[in-house]
């Protein structure tokens, strides 16, 4: 064998004798998908949502420790920069929620022909795109009013 990767491939048969193995093809022989991308998305917002969930432990841990840490907090959250980590962190739960009910249709065995897969991948994003369109406004809303209401009682914070 003159490569060493060569080597790396070698097996043997129940048999005993030894055979070369096929190469698995990398990523480059792949042509990209939607439903991949979908797939690799869905685990990498279970990461994000994850890590909000951890803000959100320290949040409430501001709350609890008392007046001035929840006011920081606040100020943290009530800042552009901070609502917009916020109304991500909330598209991330959304999406890995509606990836997670794609996994779980998937696991009962339906929905999963190349055609059906093809047709649900940009279904899974509009729905997606439109409860957290939804869901932010809704939140960004009530936030504004909480906020204009304090302001009219003279408690700017």
């Amino acid at each position: 064998m003159q490569d060493i990767r060569k080597a790396l491939y070698v097996g043997s048969r129940s048999d005993g004798t030894l055979i070369q193995r096929p190469m698995s093809p990398h990523l480059q022989v792949y042509r990209y998908r939607l439903s991949m991308v979908l797939s690799i998305s869905n685990r990498i917002t279970g990461v994000i949502a994850t890590a909000g969930a951890a803000l959100g432990v320290f949040w409430l841990g501001a709350a609890a420790k008392g007046p001035k840490a929840f006011a920081t907090a606040r100020k943290v959250t009530g800042n552009p920069l901070g609502q917009l980590v916020l109304v991500g962190w909330l598209a991330s739960v959304v999406y890995h929620t509606v990836g997670g009910i794609r996994h779980l249709i998937w696991d009962a065995g339906y929905r999963y022909d190349k055609e059906e897969l093809n047709k649900d991948g940009p279904v899974a994003v509009g729905v997606t795109a439109g409860v957290s369109t939804v869901l932010a406004v809704a939140l960004l809303a009530v936030a504004g009013c909480r906020r204009s209401k304090r302001a009219k009682a003279g408690k700017v914070s």
